[in-house]
């Protein structure tokens, strides 16, 4: 079963998402205008928040490469819809300004040794993930008994920094809820990380897409987003996701304990 987020996770705790596949149009540049830089963008994993990141990003004009654990042969669908470089894994980054990691969190690990060596130098990482030790990720030890948020774990799994985002975010949000600046039920995303020229690159895309954002802090801080926390899933504008964050708990449930 998979989570609002396009992930393994638990059914019994919060909703489950129900995909999507609808498609915006390309965006064709206005005659006589000068028309905004696009950015190379790798994404890893095709679930759907992978696949449905991967669709409006295409949509907006971003050339995106897209891998998952199965090989390019399996993304045929997703390019021709979307336009999209189907790619391995190994490649997804090269050139990339900004890169998706959109896997499960226990298949971090797994992700090859070098992943971002051909990157753009000033790329940004986002990382999207959740973790799940009961029903999906096992225990693993740097957050449970290191304390180790789970970003600043994944960091130490890639060996690049990231930038936590649309981890609490429903996968059918990315497609329906994307709303101009200054529209009243305009949805603000959190945002963590320690670079902050990454963190600004992120949350101008978050922007473009759609989405406000507020600034949650560094990877030290974020565990105010992960699962059962009050901004996770909330579909709120910016000022009742910083107070959400505000009342966040670093506390751990057992539910979420191995």
């Amino acid at each position: 079963m998979t989570d609002k987020r396009g992930i393994a996770r638990p059914p019994r705790t919060v909703g489950v998402d129900h995909g999507g596949s609808r498609r915006e149009p390309k965006r064709t540049p206005t005659p006589g205008r000068a028309r905004r830089a696009d950015m190379k963008i790798g994404i890893i994993g095709a679930g759907n928040i992978g696949g449905n990141l991967t669709r409006r990003l295409t949509a907006l004009g971003h050339d995106v490469s897209v891998a998952n654990s199965r090989g390019p042969h399996t993304l045929g669908g997703l390019a021709e819809e979307t336009g999209a470089t189907p790619v391995r894994v190994e490649d997804a980054a090269r050139g990339a300004e900004v890169v998706v990691v959109t896997v499960p969190l226990k298949a971090v690990p797994d992700l090859p040794s070098g992943l971002f060596d051909e990157a753009a130098e000033d790329v940004a990482v986002i990382d999207t993930g959740n973790y799940y030790p009961r029903q999906r990720d096992g225990k693993i030890e740097g957050i449970e008994d290191e304390g180790l948020t789970e970003s600043r774990w994944t960091e130490r799994q890639i060996g690049h920094p990231v930038i936590k985002a649309f981890n609490g975010t429903y996968a059918q949000d990315i497609l329906d809820r994307h709303r101009p600046a200054g529209a009243s039920d305009r949805m603000a995303l959190p945002v963590a990380g320690d670079d902050e020229a990454a963190k600004r690159k992120v949350r101008a895309l978050i922007e473009e897409l759609g989405f406000g954002t507020v600034d949650a802090g560094g990877i030290d801080d974020s565990w105010r987003q992960q699962p059962d926390t009050p901004v996770y899933g909330l579909r709120g504008d910016a000022e009742s996701v910083a107070k959400a964050l505000a009342e966040a708990s670093p506390e751990r449930k057992p539910e979420f304990r191995a």
